[in-house]
């Protein structure tokens, strides 16, 4: 899954893709560069990022999403508001991926079960301004698989199929750079639980702590190795997806992956 953020304000690229245009043509180019699915967002999620108007949110994914549609490319709309999936559904989006897992807007759940789209249910616990405030954990694994599981069967019971649910277990959302890494090292356990899983680990801020120097975190641009050893090991542990900003080092990782396993059938 390849990233277009339409936003002046994203952690990794704010502002380099704000105007539609240049948004598509690099939902173009990423598609290029091997992602199977691009996913169009309008609001960053960043820890601290403030929340945007529906309005502004609507001008700035709509028309893009639409644009990559109507030439042919699978496209999710990265969003926790019914009201631009919805828009976004109709202009050809195939998939929401919503970072609140439903939770955000009441309307949502509703309107993925109406619609019968795929739906990306993310663990999460507080808005992107709150979120860092939310780091509390008995034991995070085992907390994050009950609290994503639990979210799993609210949006079920609300009458999504559950074979149209992918999991994230939310890699940076409500959590430190250590516990980041925890989850990242017990991707089997979220695997194991029978349903597709969406890893997103791409340029963020755990990462750039481990490959800092003397000058400081390593720069955002310059994290694109990091990512594709972390889209290797997803893909290892049987992953259904990665989200990345750059998918030709992910594309290829996964590539050699599912070439290894073609060596060993019934694995």
């Amino acid at each position: 899954m390849g990233v277009v953020n339409v936003t002046p304000d994203s952690f990794s690229d704010g502002g380099r893709w704000f105007d539609p245009g240049a948004a598509a043509e690099h939902g173009f180019e990423l598609v290029r560069h091997g992602a199977d699915l691009v996913d169009v967002g309008g609001e960053s999620t960043r820890p601290g990022a403030l929340p945007v108007d529906r309005e502004e949110e609507l001008r700035r994914v709509v028309p893009v999403v639409r644009r990559l549609a109507d030439a042919g490319v699978l496209v999710s709309v990265d969003t926790m508001w019914a009201e631009t999936a919805e828009q976004a559904i109709d202009a050809g989006a195939v998939l929401v991926n919503d970072v609140s897992g439903g939770r955000a807007d009441p309307a949502m759940v509703p309107l993925v079960a109406r619609t019968g789209v795929p739906f990306v249910v993310m663990h999460w616990r507080a808005h992107s301004e709150q979120m860092q405030q939310h780091t509390e954990y008995r034991d995070v694994v085992e907390d994050v698989l009950a609290e994503l599981w639990e979210q799993f069967d609210a949006v079920c019971d609300a009458g999504v199929d559950p074979d149209r649910i992918v999991l994230d277990p939310g890699l940076g959302f409500s959590k430190t750079g250590d516990q980041n890494w925890t989850l990242l090292a017990h991707l089997d356990r979220f695997t194991s639980l029978g349903r597709p899983l969406l890893v997103a680990a791409s340029r963020k801020g755990f990462l750039g702590a481990l490959l800092a120097d003397e000058v400081g975190p390593r720069p955002v641009e310059e994290r694109e190795d990091a990512t594709a050893a972390i889209s290797t090991l997803s893909a290892l542990a049987g992953a259904w997806g990665v989200r990345v900003h750059e998918p030709r080092r992910s594309a290829d990782a996964v590539r050699v992956v599912a070439r290894l396993r073609a060596e060993r059938p019934g694995e």
